[in-house]
């Protein structure tokens, strides 16, 4: 059996052939970016030149990233190390305000905070699951220490107005995260445009390896407290040895990405809609959930009308990789935090299944993909008695 089309690249993406090449390059020769020797030296190179990769992405300078295991530690760094920091320079701003579709990467870090003695709200979202600027407006205030909204949404797509949530958090005095694990390299980030203070990375989001991410800090921001005490590496911020091979492939998946983001765009939009059409074509019943909202190329969140998702990803598993929902959140019996907050009934949910079509991916895949998940669709009706105009 060969492998299944892989559509589900909201949960990871494949690894470019050229960042697993500078992997594998490292890994030949070894060496400690800390030791005093020539290995060292090399060693050290690799990561400035990683480091500097990856902040030319998303327009930052070397200084101000952070390599970190990931997103999940780089959101856990910016959210609770920010805030821990936050007590020595401005202990009277004592509340957090985050999204209501954000990645539990941010969402539990930041109510974890309550335990500290900071507030949590909850900033909501339209029916498209993009932020409501008027009721975020509502929340910023005085006492507002830190918001942080994602880029954009891992089970929608959908791309949140980033700049326009960070320019009412400034103008209260409050500082601004943004969790970029799913942009990067995917759209255009540009730190300086988009107005934040602290932006989160994922290797794995944009064709590098898993295991590494990074934070990056404004200059002019607060650094926040580690999390994790040790040989100082990183200026404190995040000590520990630096993953050399990972990091490598991490800022060749940048370059990569920040050559190709255009071409990556245009043939990813090209697939999706192929997709689509076909499944229109072809008379099965869906909609967006996203609707108009502007979402990533090459990717759609979709609800099949009277289809149980889960059993339709089960049957089609052995030639097509779909999920249903976040897939940090798998195996959890209920209905997605995202979609609820959409506003979509659990009925509805059952029927949603995420799609991202990649750069390596060709439109005979697309095709092939689309007659699984009808042909799936048949067999896979929900037991309800409601009926979808």
């Amino acid at each position: 059996m060969g492998h299944p089309i892989y559509l589900d690249g909201f949960a990871t993406l494949p690894l470019a052939p050229e960042a697993r090449d500078a992997m594998l390059a490292v890994w030949a020769h070894p060496g400690n970016a800390g030791s005093p020797n020539v290995s060292g030296e090399v060693a050290a190179r690799t990561i400035a030149d990683g480091r500097q990769s990856v902040a030319d992405l998303i327009g930052a300078t070397a200084s101000e990233i952070t390599f970190t295991s990931g997103a999940t530690e780089a959101n856990n760094l910016a959210i609770l190390g920010m805030a821990r920091a936050a007590r020595r320079f401005d202990p009277n701003r004592k509340r957090v305000l985050v999204s209501a579709v954000e990645h539990k990467a941010v969402l539990e870090p930041a109510h974890a905070l309550q335990s500290e003695g900071f507030d949590v709200s909850i900033a909501p979202v339209d029916r498209r699951g993009r932020l409501d600027l008027v009721e975020f407006a509502k929340l910023v205030d005085q006492d507002l220490l830190l918001a942080s909204v994602m880029m954009v949404n891992n089970e929608t797509g959908v791309i949140q107005p980033v700049k326009e949530a960070a320019v009412l958090a400034h103008e209260s005095g409050a500082f601004f995260h943004s969790d970029a694990a799913q942009a990067a390299g995917k759209i255009d980030v540009d730190v300086l445009q988009l107005e934040v203070d602290y932006l989160t990375l994922s290797a794995h989001k944009c064709y590098g390896p898993m295991g590494v991410g990074a934070l990056y800090v404004a200059a002019s921001a607060p650094k926040p407290l580690p999390l994790t005490l040790g040989g100082g590496q990183q200026s404190g911020m995040r000590p520990g040895t630096e993953p050399v091979a990972l990091v490598a492939g991490f800022g060749a998946a940048a370059r990569l990405a920040r050559d190709r983001l255009e071409s990556d765009q245009e043939h990813c939009s090209a697939l999706i809609e192929r997709l689509l059409e076909t499944l229109e074509q072809r008379q099965l019943r869906f909609r967006r959930v996203s609707g108009d909202a502007p979402t990533v190329p090459g990717t759609a969140s979709i609800q099949l009308f009277d289809v149980d998702a889960d059993e339709l990803c089960a049957r089609i598993a052995r030639h097509v990789s779909l999920s249903t929902g976040s897939a940090c959140t798998s195996g959890q019996i209920k209905t997605s935090h995202v979609l609820e907050s959409i506003g979509l009934s659990e009925t509805d949910a059952r029927g949603v299944i995420r799609i991202f079509c990649n750069r390596y991916q060709h439109s005979e895949e697309i095709l092939a993909a689309a007659d699984h998940i009808v042909d799936a669709a048949a067999l896979s009706r929900l037991e309800t008695g409601e009926v979808h105009q």
